[in-house]
């Protein structure tokens, strides 16, 4: 536990300052999570020792993160839907010039990878750079947190029944409802302190929506690690795993919340 706690205490001083300052310092530390998130993924299934793919991989991966508007694709003269599709049949190509020794699953495996890393991370970008980005990060993180805190303690003191045993054994459904109700909770005092352009029903509604998108993040990356046999998704942080153990939930609430436009 005392490992965790200056675990925690180092990651938010070297996290936050990136959050609130934003612009480019905030683009290449995410950049850099991203493609640490996405190595995990690989070292997961023993793919580290193909560096051609990966490569082609990584390159994609922060195409993915590139605005569409970035001046990348006019210099190239290309559009970042084109520069994707021609990673991607490198990709595939790759496959036949080692005569399946990488085999078309392992290039899909690096392909989902790419894009469920990469789709939650350019999220995170986009809403830090858009308007109201930081207090919209600031939701999302709050959302996820308390909903996190919630859960842990209301499953310690009165969880029963099993959520999902055989993807998370100590996740209960009176966790995961507690942890809905600490997210609105949550969200309702900041909404008191800094007034969103909604009504607070939708604010509500929205939270347990968020809030359940959360959890079920957490839960596919507990279903990836328990599927390839790892406690954790890598070590880069002590005592609390690597950085899609700390990021699963981000990267389903942020598309979440944009596909709904609430942001």
């Amino acid at each position: 536990m005392k490992q965790r706690i200056i675990t925690a205490i180092l990651a938010l001083i070297v996290f936050i300052p990136f959050v609130v300052y934003g612009k480019w310092p905030f683009t290449v530390f995410v950049f850099l999570i991203a493609t640490l998130g996405f190595m995990e993924l690989i070292r997961m299934r023993k793919l580290d020792s193909y560096l051609v793919p990966i490569t082609f991989s990584v390159l994609l991966l922060w195409i993915i993160l590139f605005p569409e508007n970035a001046r990348l694709y006019e210099d190239l003269h290309i559009s970042k839907l084109e520069l994707c599709t021609l990673l991607l049949l490198l990709l595939l190509a790759y496959t036949v010039l080692v005569k399946n020794k990488f085999t078309f699953e392992d290039a899909g495996f690096m392909l989902l990878s790419v894009f469920y890393v990469g789709i939650g991370f350019f999220f995170f970008l986009e809403t830090r750079h858009g308007i109201d980005g930081l207090k919209n990060i600031i939701y999302a993180l709050l959302v996820i947190w308390s909903t996190d805190t919630g859960a842990y303690f209301v499953g310690r003191a009165f969880g029963k029944r099993k959520l999902w045993p055989s993807i998370s054994p100590n996740k209960t459904v009176e966790g995961a409802i507690g942890g809905i109700a600490t997210a609105c909770l949550a969200v309702s005092l900041f909404h008191l302190f800094s007034p969103f352009p909604h009504s607070f029903l939708f604010l509500i509604i929205v939270t347990m929506m968020a809030s359940i998108f959360g959890q079920m993040g957490d839960l596919v990356e507990s279903a990836f690690k328990r599927n390839y046999g790892v406690k954790d998704s890598g070590n880069v942080l002590p005592g609390h795993g690597g950085i899609l153990d700390r990021f699963d939930s981000l990267l389903f609430v942020l598309p979440f919340l944009h596909i709904i436009q609430f942001m």
